[in-house]
């Protein structure tokens, strides 16, 4: 057997990271931002701090980066980089993006935290 992997090899394992990719993108942006959105999707009391901005906009956005932003930084990385140089390159522009989603982000948050939701 030939050791080298062929180019059509090659290109599904780079379109199978891509895959990976994504969905781990998407599942780390949705962890992160429905637990900080989730008194805007409940609404508190009666449902009248419900914010349909985050509900609507904010949400749909930041799941479509997490979906869209780690295979393409992958895929512009892996052109020039080594596949592990690459992935390493993904994973700092998602950490940054996180960070500056934290840093910029502030949906409205339970006015008295001490309280849970009602009966």
């Amino acid at each position: 057997m030939n050791e080298n992997p062929s180019q059509e090899s090659r290109d599904r394992m780079e379109s199978a990271v891509g895959c990976l990719l994504a969905v781990v993108g998407v599942t780390v942006a949705g962890a992160f931002a429905l637990p900080r959105a989730a008194y805007s999707i409940d609404g508190g009391f009666e449902a009248q701090a419900r914010d349909w901005g985050v509900i609507l906009v904010d949400l749909p956005l930041i799941l479509f980066a997490g979906l869209v932003v780690p295979p393409l930084t992958w895929a512009a990385g892996n052109r020039r980089l080594r596949p592990w140089t690459a992935a390493l390159v993904c994973v700092a522009v998602a950490g940054l993006a996180l960070w500056g989603l934290a840093t910029w982000w502030h949906p409205p948050q339970n006015p008295n935290p001490r309280h849970g939701p009602g009966i």
